[in-house]
C-alpha cells in the first residue's frame, strides 16, 4: 500500500466527499456518511497498526474556483502527507442545471488550468497526491452531460499523468455497477450516491492505492 505508515491523508472535494463531515476540520470518525468514512475504516481495518489519519475537508457545491479560495487555510495549512482531490463534477453540472448563469460555469480550460495550478501549488510538501476523476450517472456516453463529464474526467487523467499522481477512475467504477444496475437505484439525480455508490467509490480509492482488496 503507497500510503506510509503515521501519514496524514486528506481528502478535498464537494458533497460527494463532505457526506456530512464535521466543521471546521472533520478527521476519523467526524469524516461524515460518504466515501471518506468509508476510506478511513478500510485503513484501519486493513492497516491498523499504520496510524493512518484521514481528514476530510469537502464542502458542498464546490467547483475549483472554490478549491482555489479556500487551498490554503484547508489544505496547505494543514500539512498533509498525502493529497486525494475529487472536483469537477459542479463544474460541468452548473452547465447544465443553470445554463444562463453563465458566470457560475468553470469551463474546461479554467478547469485545466486552476486544477493544474492548485497541483503544482502543493506537490512540493506532498509525499503522495490522488486524483480522482468527475463522474455520471448516464450509461449512455453520448448524453451532453455525460460526455462534458467525460472530457474533464480525460484532463484529471491528463493531469495525473503529468504530476505522476495516483489516478482514481471513479466513472470506470460507476460504469460497472451501472452494467447492472439503474442509475436511479444508485441515486435520484445520478449525482449523488447512495451507500453502494460510496462503497464503489472507496474500493476504487483503495486498490488505486495497491490495497488487497
Amino acid at each position: 500500500m503507497l500510503i506510509q505508515p503515521g501519514s496524514r491523508l486528506l481528502m478535498i472535494g464537494d458533497s460527494i466527499t463532505d457526506c456530512g463531515r464535521a466543521r471546521p476540520v472533520a478527521e476519523g470518525n467526524e469524516t461524515g456518511s460518504g466515501y471518506v468514512s468509508l476510506v478511513n475504516a478500510l485503513l484501519a481495518a486493513l492497516y491498523p497498526s499504520h496510524g493512518i489519519r484521514v481528514f476530510n475537508m469537502g464542502v458542498n457545491g464546490n467547483t475549483v474556483r472554490d478549491l482555489k479560495a479556500r487551498w490554503r487555510k484547508d489544505v496547505l495549512e494543514l500539512q498533509p502527507h498525502w493529497l486525494s482531490v475529487f472536483i469537477g463534477i459542479n463544474d460541468v453540472w452548473r452547465q447544465f442545471d443553470t445554463p444562463l448563469r453563465t458566470e457560475q460555469h468553470v469551463l474546461i480550460d479554467e478547469y485545466r488550468r486552476e486544477l493544474d495550478s492548485l497541483v503544482r501549488a502543493t506537490l512540493p510538501q506532498l509525499q503522495g497526491l490522488v486524483l480522482m476523476t468527475p463522474y455520471f450517472l448516464e450509461p449512455n456516453r453520448s448524453d451532453p452531460m455525460r460526455e462534458a463529464m467525460d472530457a474533464y474526467a480525460a484532463v484529471v487523467r491528463e493531469l495525473a499523468v503529468q504530476h505522476g499522481a495516483v489516478l482514481v477512475d471513479t466513472q470506470a467504477a460507476m460504469d460497472a455497477l451501472l452494467e447492472h444496475m439503474h442509475p436511479m437505484t444508485l441515486c435520484w439525480d445520478r449525482i449523488h450516491p447512495s451507500q453502494t455508490g460510496h462503497m464503489a467509490l472507496a474500493l476504487a480509492f483503495m486498490r488505486a492505492l495497491g490495497a488487497d482488496i
